[in-house]
């Protein structure tokens, strides 16, 4: 009887645990929904609330009132993703699963090599000049998708999980005459469908949220990204909003610009996309959390 008590209340302090925790996770996202259609007027009034005073849609219709830039940064974004997914998960499996073999006589050193670079690498100056002045990658697509494309923690994670596939497997194929590569991409690649669908969702989330290598690269507008095209219109939303060079009558029309409804409604449109996406994955994305496991 004092067990059952002692269960149903540990019951629920872990529901209440995890009902409070899934509230704080949720709700800024709610917000953020309520503010993209709550009027300017409104927010500038009466701030962010959950119930606003007035609804509005002119953040959305002013975001998508010319959708051409917009649609060309999801086109770009969509494909580095896509790409950049696939040849990161390739090639971290491909990397991984050598140093992953207790019979590869140099896996240990190149397991530090790889750890080492976590720690240390060669700079900003350098790396800049390898891309534009040796690799000459400046405005190409290319430039957003090999500066991440391999990434050494993401090797240590697959790696984790590849020590844990059982050996005799391999030593079976080998037995019935599979070389290497038939190994590799008729039985290792399909047994890692777990850690690898766990790292494609976070490659692609890290491609779909760059901007960063698009700065320093990508000078040419068709050729950039979503999360750089909303922090270009933010930034010249401010600058008309608030700059004392603008002519006046142009800041009187900006004056009322829905600067802070604008954002939100960027952000969902940014964000939203992913967020179908995550629900797919979920549960390889447990699992390959809980058996991929990094490991020394």
């Amino acid at each position: 009887m004092s067990n059952t008590r002692s269960n149903r209340l540990a019951g629920l302090l872990i529901n209440g645990f995890f009902t409070v925790a899934c509230l704080f996770i949720a709700l800024p996202f709610i917000l953020l929904i309520i503010v993209s259609v709550t009027s300017e007027n409104s927010l500038v009034q009466n701030g962010y609330q959950f119930i606003p005073s007035e609804f509005s849609l002119e953040a959305y219709q002013i975001v998508l009132s010319k959708p051409e830039s917009l649609l060309r940064g999801y086109g770009v974004t969509i494909l580095i993703t896509v790409v950049g997914t696939l040849i990161s998960l390739l090639l971290t499996a491909m990397t991984a699963y050598p140093i992953s073999r207790s019979d590869f006589r140099y896996n240990r050193p190149i397991t530090f090599y790889i750890f080492f670079t976590i720690l240390f690498n060669g700079g900003m100056i350098p790396f800049y000049i390898l891309m534009t002045q040796y690799l000459h990658l400046k405005n190409t697509l290319a430039a957003l998708i090999i500066p991440t494309v391999l990434s050494p923690f993401n090797i240590l994670i697959m790696k984790g999980f590849l020590d844990k596939i059982s050996k005799e497997i391999i030593e079976s194929a080998k037995v019935d005459g599979s070389g290497e590569f038939r190994i590799f991409f008729r039985i290792i690649m399909p047994l890692s469908t777990p850690a690898l669908a766990t790292l494609g969702l976070f490659i692609s989330f890290g491609y779909w949220n760059e901007w960063f290598y698009a700065l320093l690269f990508v000078d040419n507008d068709k050729y950039v990204p979503l999360q750089l095209l909303l922090v270009r219109i933010l930034s010249q939303i401010e600058f008309l909003a608030n700059s004392p060079m603008a002519e006046a009558a142009s800041r009187m029309q900006y004056a009322n610009f829905p600067t802070l409804s604008v954002r939100m409604a960027m952000a969902i449109l940014a964000g939203g996309p992913m967020l179908v996406i995550f629900p797919f994955f979920q549960k390889y994305f447990v699992k390959g959390i809980t058996v991929g496991s990094l490991k020394g």
